[in-house]
């Protein structure tokens, strides 16, 4: 018992959480969003009370009874949604969001009593003219366990997760050899080849139409000369310069469901609003608006490898990118290339990009 209590004192050392049911920390978007949508919802009710109260109590001289009337419906509003918070880790605005508040070392709500001091900090920090909310929601970007926890999360040691069901994805088998590997073997082009020439005892013999001369031959090159009618022969022919020369990489682009199309001749930084680290500064920036919020400010990025191949890394976004080749879905590791193909299609949160090869 003593220490449970010294991890939810706010004086004491916090405790770090140890989540068991495996859920994404809510992003700080998604959280203003569920935020907004309850206080709409019960700022709605109060006006409505707040009104009716207004016309018949305040107008007529009962304005005692009015104003209990409005607080007592602001009290009322305020602890049915942190009681229905407490008990189902819920409120409309996080269910409409896909949010839910855990307490982390335990994985279930965190109670009727704790949600009740939790929503009245959150409450008296909106009386301040929100500057309380923007402290409450700097300590919460400030987090060091990168866990988005306020002040108001660590007083009753809760936890906003996001539970929104991940894509189903099938796991490549890890008995098969790498798809790298695969892909290093569908580069070699075999090489064309040369038909065989006739031999010439089998040929008919033709008369010839008329008696001529034989042109004495200039160099020793034309003595030997044929006729070539296939320009890769042709090549093969005179000597195979333009077979044994390298071949140029190819060129990639990357077709957005947006419309934008970008051809890769840097790296690629994709996201809400992708901004560039120490040393990308000549980065392309390719920003996609995200209408569920389930792509991260930079979501990932698409580069060429020295040898011309492209690949994708997932950046660490919240929500992870999922690579689609064949029907079959893959999900990325965050940090770990992944080599694309052409007709690729990656998933990066609710936005879709697909390889081209370019020429």
């Amino acid at each position: 018992m003593s220490a449970v209590r010294t991890a939810s004192a706010p004086t004491a050392t916090p405790v770090r959480p140890t989540p068991r049911t495996g859920a994404r920390v809510a992003d700080s978007d998604r959280r203003f969003y569920a935020f907004a949508v309850d206080r709409l919802i019960a700022w709605g009710v109060d006006l409505a009370v707040a009104l009716v109260a207004q016309h018949f109590l305040i107008a007529r001289g009962h304005v005692l009874a009015g104003v209990l009337v409005v607080v007592a419906t602001v009290l009322v509003v305020g602890g049915v949604l942190a009681v229905l918070l407490g008990i189902t880790g819920s409120t409309p605005g996080k269910a409409f969001c896909g949010l839910r508040v855990i307490d982390p070392r335990t994985g279930r709500p965190i109670g009727a009593g704790p949600a009740l001091l939790r929503t009245a900090v959150v409450a008296a920090a909106t009386v301040p003219f929100g500057f309380g909310l923007a402290a409450l929601a700097w300590t919460a970007l400030a987090d060091p366990e990168r866990l988005a926890r306020g002040w108001h999360d660590r007083l009753v040691s809760s936890l906003v997760v996001d539970v929104r069901p991940l894509p189903a994805v099938e796991e490549p088998d890890e008995s098969a050899p790498r798809s790298v590997v695969n892909l290093t073997a569908m580069r070699l082009v075999p090489a064309r080849r040369t038909p065989s020439a006739p031999d010439p005892a089998r040929l008919p013999a033709r008369a010839p139409s008329r008696e001529h001369r034989a042109r004495p031959a200039t160099d020793a090159g034309e003595t030997g000369r044929t006729t070539v009618r296939d320009p890769g022969l042709a090549a093969a022919g005179s000597g195979g310069a333009a077979a044994s020369s390298p071949a140029a990489p190819p060129a990639w682009g990357l077709v957005f469901d947006t419309g934008e199309r970008v051809r890769v001749e840097t790296v690629v930084l994709i996201g809400r609003r992708p901004e560039p680290r120490e040393g990308e500064q000549g980065a392309r920036l390719v920003g996609l608006p995200s209408t569920d919020m389930s792509v991260s400010k930079t979501h990932a990025q698409v580069a060429l490898a020295p040898d011309g191949t492209l690949v994708v890394t997932d950046r660490g976004s919240t929500n992870g990118s999922v690579l689609r080749r064949g029907g079959v879905a893959r999900r990325l590791t965050a940090g770990r290339p992944a080599t694309l193909l052409d007709g690729d299609v990656v998933n990066v949160g609710d936005r879709t990009m697909t390889v081209v090869r370019v020429g």
